[in-house]
């Protein structure tokens, strides 16, 4: 039926020959499947040559791309329920904790969420041979992959060991790893940027591969953070740094990128002012006012200068007389803004044995000529930040977790957070991704930036439940999983900055769960059962699910996102639920007549949704079909 809710993700393949085949109709074909796409004659269409076969080219490949491919493009029908007995202020909060798999998660987001996040930041597995990687099943049909995925809990059966020993030891890495970003680039927006930490053994695999997935181009830089001080571990050298991949939805686009001035900076090269005058007090810096390579600026930064003695220089070029003169030398101010300058003193002239510029001869001068730049004006503006970054060390997030009473290793330190928060300029209302979220580190920084400066930042954090070793000390506290361990700092942190700053934000979480779908497979797939069969399913529902389930099911299907305000109420005598007022109006009890139409329509939703066994009869949801065109003829009424 037209009006019926799919309930799965997006079939990006479908997407994408749809795309394609408006692009290059010629290379659209059908086969007993549908539509498909003739790959030798696209080839064709993209190439000025005549296209005979393949050729080698610059690109990363290993054993099992192609499957990792598929595997980010297949649909999935699994939902997410709510769990309100771990949430935090549900009704509401605009943060959400998510606990499955996250590559299935990333799908259900893609509809809620496409180009809506502006940060990502990410820590998985670095692959060092101990660790988990997750093992995605990439040789099944679709049909097998979501019978499988339907009834099968894989939170730990999907998390396996990956030894050095293992023949696909990066490949598998690798399979894991690719999807996953494919699929969260689509979810930023066109500012957005994502951050991610890895360690030496896959860096370099990891640049190559995000270089693709992004485009080198849209690479931001690469840093590297000082995790640790000394050590006496490795065979060679003792490991004490990681990397931080850094890449833009669209370099041209990015925004932010500036830091507060370094106070060892400032020590260091900043002078401070002794003399009397206006300026007693402040602190400056010199920068040469000539400057190399500087050939794309505009021939007006080509002039001479006076010097104290009388003197006239410029940069190093060839003189031909006062009017042409060749060669890359250039100021960096036009001749106005140098007057303007040197009328507020901001020009030093230094006598040096060693310069670079020459007089009106074509000699060398004695003369170097600086400019201050004041500390004032540069704190205003920050400064670009280092890739070096040696501030936080994880120590810090050892310090961090002990103060909350929370038991567990290996988490990131809350500031480097923080720190990256401030780098990307992410402001207030900014949504905030981290789908490997460990201890929720980057929750407790979202909520601890908000605090510093009343801003509304949203996080979004996605872990699968790992289990906790039961020899640990988060096994022995109480903590079954990671994500128990994640929630409850969460809660705690919240508690903490509440008490030491009374800032009025956020501190609540949603909480939901990957299960399987609310909806019966026949829901799917009719035209697999006979009608003796499907007669037997008087419900497509599955008997175990909730209201709040299927309300989930279906802001994820529509394209809404979760964080929106929920309220219930009561219109004759039903549950109603009203998403963003009148975004969203869902109603799953029994009884659906003309009358309550009537009363609904009132009320001017955007979308209605209804069980389709909610109504009376047959003939009651032809005629509220009908009375929702005609009263709210704005709404669009689906059913489930």
């Amino acid at each position: 039926m037209e009006d019926k809710l799919d309930l799965t993700s997006p079939d990006i393949v479908n997407e994408n020959i749809e795309k394609l085949a408006a692009l290059f109709p010629s290379c659209v074909t059908e086969t007993a499947n549908g539509k498909a796409i003739d790959f030798d004659l696209l080839r064709q269409e993209l190439n000025y040559n005549v296209v005979e076969g393949n050729k080698e080219r610059y690109r990363l490949e290993w054993a099992g791309k192609r499957e990792a491919i598929v595997t980010a493009n297949l649909p999935t029908t699994k939902t997410l329920r709510p769990i309100k007995a771990d949430s935090v202020d549900f009704d509401a909060t605009q943060n959400l904790y998510i606990e499955g798999d996250n590559l299935e998660v990333l799908k259900l987001l893609q509809e809620s969420y496409l180009g809506k996040v502006k940060m990502i930041y990410i820590d998985p597995p670095y692959n060092t041979g101990n660790d988990f990687v997750y093992k995605d099943n990439f040789t099944q049909d679709k049909a097998e992959y979501e019978q499988e995925n339907a009834i099968k809990d894989e939170y730990n059966q999907r998390l396996v060991t990956n030894p050095e020993t293992s023949g696909r030891y990066h490949s598998d890495w690798l399979s894991m790893i690719y999807p996953r970003l494919k699929l969260s680039r689509t979810l930023l927006n066109d500012e957005g940027i994502i951050f991610i930490s890895i360690g030496p053994d896959e860096v370099s695999n990891l640049i190559s591969l995000t270089n693709e997935v992004f485009g080198e181009i849209n690479r931001a830089g690469i840093c590297v953070r000082l995790a640790k001080s000394g050590g006496n571990t490795g065979s060679f050298f003792s490991p004490n740094v990681e990397y931080i991949l850094v890449y833009a939805k669209d370099i041209s686009k990015l925004e932010g990128f500036k830091v507060e001035m370094d106070e060892e900076l400032i020590k260091k090269v900043y002078t401070q002012v002794e003399t009397e005058g206006e300026r007693k007090g402040e602190k400056y810096r010199t920068m040469g006012l000539y400057q190399a390579s500087l050939k794309d600026l505009r021939p007006n930064q080509k002039y001479f200068i006076e010097c104290p003695d009388g003197s006239k220089v410029l940069p190093p070029c060839s003189i031909q007389d006062e009017i042409m003169r060749t060669g890359d030398g250039r100021w960096r101010w036009t001749k106005p803004k140098l007057l303007e300058e040197l009328s507020k003193g901001n020009v030093l002239f230094k006598e040096t044995n060693n310069g670079i510029l020459i007089d009106s001869n074509g000699n060398k001068s004695k003369w170097n000529i600086y400019t201050k730049i004041w500390l004032n004006d540069r704190q205003d503006e920050g400064q670009v930040p280092n890739d070096l970054i040696l501030k936080y060390e994880n120590r810090h997030s050892s310090k961090e977790l002990q103060d909350l009473q929370i038991p567990f290793d290996f988490a990131k330190p809350k500031d480097l957070i923080v720190y990256l928060l401030n780098v990307a300029g992410i402001k207030d209302n900014d949504i905030i991704l981290d789908f490997f979220s460990g201890s929720a580190t980057t929750a407790h920084a979202v909520m601890q930036l908000n605090a510093e400066d009343g801003g509304n930042r949203k996080f979004i954090m996605v872990q699968v439940p790992e289990a906790t070793d039961e020899k640990s000390e988060a096994f022995k506290a109480g903590y079954k999983n990671i994500c128990e361990i994640g929630k409850e700092r969460i809660r705690r942190a919240a508690k903490k900055i509440k008490e030491e700053t009374g800032a009025d934000i956020d501190y609540g979480f949603r909480v939901y769960r990957l299960d399987s779908s609310n909806m019966q497979d026949v829901y799917y797939k009719p035209q697999d059962y006979k009608q003796e069969a499907l007669d037997l399913f008087a419900d497509n529902v599955k008997p175990d699910r909730t209201a709040d389930d299927l309300l989930a099911q279906v802001m994820l299907d529509w394209g809404i996102p979760l964080s929106h305000k929920i309220e219930q109420v009561s219109i004759a005598g039903k549950q109603v639920f009203k998403v963003a007022q009148n975004s969203l109006i869902a109603c799953f009890d029994k009884g659906i007549d003309e009358e309550f139409a009537k009363i609904i329509a009132k009320e001017a939703p955007l979308r209605i949704v209804f069980r389709d066994n909610g109504f009376i009869n047959d003939t009651a949801k032809t005629n509220v079909k009908q009375l929702l065109k005609q009263l709210s003829p704005d709404t669009e009424m689906k059913v489930i």
